[in-house]
């Protein structure tokens, strides 16, 4: 029998823990799923008249990329439309970028922007400046972290927004001296008040950023994500998507559980379980137990500097029990936001008493900074870590003169993003890049994760250096580790016979390349299912 597709390059790397080249330089794909790994011998004999051969000599064969958190849908339409504030240090600049969106659209259209950087602000965040800057404009802006807002008067006025609403979880719209809202908006809930009077996107143009977006990732070597959320308009665009092609790599997606919700909420949660297209379903469930250390709202065992940081986000904490029991009963993972100390203990306990589903392991997501007693208990309650190594080298600063490092203080800072010690006690370590909110490109995160510095700062100090990981450790955290964590190690995460034709070939080994060196090396190809998606190196660049 003939093979549909056979892909030939210098040499296949599956980024074992053992290190052991091999002399396999073909793989043979049938009806998706790879048939034959070896020499030319594979050639020969799975090459038939309709085979599809593609030779890419010198080049490194691989598992496809997986990122294991991310947010394509909202974080593609807000990047569409709104404005990106990334590497903004001041307030001026950010202002003056604000300025020319103003003067681009007019004073009445909402101007939105994400990647807001807290540490531009002398204290606690405002939108006072923003109103004395631009009186009468609604202006809103997502924090770098996508947990808060900062809004102008203009949006508190718009929105009627007081300082007296009450939420179900810890949110809260932050009020002054005086009793009046100032515009910082703290946590999901809160936040929703201002986010559903953005301005409609229309479907067809939501869809068009979402699939452009998915194009770029699938060109920097992933062929899967895992979205961790659902919300509208996510079903209606993945849709829109597949009435024109493909997606360009797979989406697996779990809902978001609100704090605080209960049953109904999570019985509509389970009867989404099993929605899917031709290359994203819906599997799991995504809890919020804790905030954020920058906002003050994560859960630490001890308070930090201005006394936050000391609840949890789900204020009745049995109900987040009984939500992960819930889900676990019907054979469905979660996934656990949790930051600080405190929320990770917790988590750990909840799993640890209710198990794991058959269908996949519980994970717990982004852990922050937690002591040395709960490090071996991810192993032992066979929990996955779900870390992203961007937040680690470019939300904290090696001085720790950030917002982060100064509200919880030196010695939790030096127990902060333990990756090296978490895979040190067996740890399955699934890397994401949380993007909007992180850098898409994996090739970015996973040279940071070797480095514990932003990989083109070549000057930076590292933050908590001790924590470096190999190359081979930080590929296999986006190939082997997010297969584990999806329940599907049987089939995805390697190239071998039976496995899913998910493939990424770059143009050098990465295990040969210096972490500088492996953000610009080329993607030539990606494979998703059998199906190739060829790049051109302008479009690995992007």
């Amino acid at each position: 029998m003939n093979a549909d597709l056979i892909v030939r390059a210098a040499r296949i790397e599956n980024f074992d823990p053992t290190p052991a080249r091999t002399t396999d330089t073909v793989v043979a794909v049938q009806d998706g799923r790879i048939v034959a790994v070896g020499g030319d011998g594979v050639l020969r004999h799975w090459t038939g008249a309709a085979t599809d051969v593609l030779e890419f000599p010198g080049a490194t064969l691989t598992p496809g990329l997986t990122d294991a958190h991310a947010h394509p849908v909202w974080g593609a339409i807000e990047v569409g439309s709104g404005l990106d504030l990334g590497g903004l240090t001041t307030l001026d600049a950010v202002c003056s970028r604000i300025g020319d969106r103003v003067a681009e659209q007019g004073r009445e259209a909402w101007v939105t922007g994400f990647d807001l950087d807290v540490n531009v602000f002398d204290g606690e965040p405002t939108g006072h400046p923003l109103g004395r800057r631009f009186p009468g404009v609604p202006i809103s802006l997502m924090t770098r972290d996508a947990h808060s807002l900062v809004v102008s008067p203009a949006v508190v006025d718009r929105v009627g927004l007081t300082g007296t609403e009450t939420f179900d979880d810890a949110s809260e719209i932050v009020v002054g001296p005086d009793g009046r809202p100032t515009g910082f908006i703290v946590e999901l809930q809160a936040m929703d008040l201002v986010l559903d009077h953005y301005p409609e996107v229309p479907l067809p143009v939501a869809a068009g950023h979402v699939a452009d977006r998915l194009r770029e990732f699938a060109a920097t070597g992933l062929t899967g994500l895992h979205a961790l959320d659902f919300t509208a308009p996510s079903e209606d665009v993945y849709r829109e998507i597949e009435r024109h092609g493909d997606l360009p790599l797979r989406v697996r997606c779990s809902p978001l559980v609100p704090a605080d919700s209960g049953r109904d909420v999570w019985e509509a949660v389970a009867n989404q379980q099993g929605l899917a297209g031709r290359r994203w379903h819906v599997a799991g469930a995504k809890l919020m137990l804790d905030g954020t250390a920058d906002n003050g709202s994560a859960w630490f065992e001890h308070p930090d500097v201005f006394g936050q940081n000391r609840r949890p986000l789900w204020k009745d904490v049995e109900g987040y029990r009984e939500a992960v029991r819930f889900f676990t009963e019907r054979g469905i993972p979660t996934a656990t936001h949790a930051i600080g100390d405190r929320a990770v203990r917790t988590a750990l306990d909840v799993i640890g008493e209710a198990g794991h589903p058959v269908s996949a392991p519980h994970r717990i997501e982004h852990i922050e900074s937690i002591p040395d007693d709960l490090l071996p208990r991810f192993a032992a309650l066979g929990v996955v870590a779900g870390l992203q190594p961007v937040h680690a080298t470019r939300m904290t600063r090696a001085d720790q003169q950030d917002n982060w490092s100064r509200r919880i203080g030196p010695q939790r800072v030096a127990h902060g993003w333990r990756t090296r010690d978490l895979l040190d006690h067996g740890a399955v370590v699934a890397l994401g890049s949380d993007w909007p909110i992180g850098i898409a490109d994996p090739r970015t995160a996973l040279a940071d994760a070797q480095l514990r510095r932003p990989v083109e700062e070549l000057t930076a100090a590292p933050v908590q250096p001790g924590q470096r990981i190999s190359a081979r450790e930080a590929y296999a955290g986006m190939t082997r580790a997010p297969a584990v964590a999806a329940g599907a190690a049987d089939r995805l995460g390697r190239i071998a016979p039976g496995y899913l034709a998910d493939l990424a070939v770059f143009a050098r080994d990465p295990l040969d390349l210096t972490p500088e060196q492996q953000t610009a090396n080329p993607v030539l190809a990606t494979v998703v299912g059998g199906s190739v998606l060829q790049h051109t190196p302008k479009e690995c660049a992007s």
